[in-house]
């Protein structure tokens, strides 16, 4: 597939390393512009582009910039895109970092939050587990020990192609859902950064609570 990637931090650059390497055509792109890419280019085989070539780059958009700056992207960066691009958000809303957003500090989950500043439906995925882990500890379907991710998404044929990419990426996936049942995924719930497994993931988004935990609620 085309996959373009907005955001080229821990998992932005993570996922460009390990999508070119399972042989899709990578573009990436950050707020700072193509030329300050070359290194992470170079290394894995994606292609830096701007912001707005990012999102025209194919089959799959993946926005994956802190939820502070989801605002500042372009008002027309979806304009003329078609709408069978997947848009994907892996998106974690960090008070001390993002300050005050009203609209999640109200309980709006942050992928719908994501979805509107983008004009765009969205899946959340990849928020959930470090970059490291996501560059390493991918396996084989079947494996033992291998991790589960959750994907939650209102479009089944988006979230049919995120919960492939998942599994291609390595890791189990588990159909989280609906977006607005995302929270279930948040930072601070069961399942975050806790690397468990499919039945583990399913039991963890259960137990969570939709009340964020104090460390990750806004002033």
């Amino acid at each position: 597939m085309n996959i373009g990637i907005i955001g080229a931090g821990n998992i932005g650059g993570t996922l460009a390393k390990r999508l070119a390497k399972l042989g899709h055509t990578v573009s990436i792109a950050n707020s700072r512009g193509p030329e300050t890419l070359a290194a992470l280019a170079k290394e894995s085989g994606a292609k830096a582009v701007t912001v707005k070539e990012a999102a025209r780059a194919g089959d799959v958009v993946i926005v994956t910039i802190p939820e502070g700056k989801i605002r500042d992207l372009p008002n027309d960066l979806f304009a003329g895109v078609s709408e069978s691009v997947v848009v994907i958000d892996t998106g974690n809303y960090y008070p001390q970092r993002d300050g005050r957003i009203d609209e999640i500090a109200k309980g709006l989950p942050e992928s719908q939050y994501a979805a509107q500043k983008l004009g765009r439906p969205a899946v959340k995925a990849f928020n959930n587990i470090r970059a490291r882990h996501l560059m390493e500890n991918g396996k084989p379907a079947g494996a033992a020990g291998r991790i589960a991710l959750p994907v939650a998404g209102d479009d089944a044929r988006a979230k049919k192609i995120v919960l492939d990419l998942v599994n291609e990426l390595g890791f189990d996936p588990i159909d989280a859902g609906g977006l607005a049942e995302s929270w279930r995924q948040q930072p601070g719930s069961p399942v975050y950064a806790t690397d468990l497994n499919a039945e583990g993931v399913r039991r963890a988004l259960q137990q969570a609570s939709k009340e964020r935990p104090r460390e990750f609620r806004a002033a």
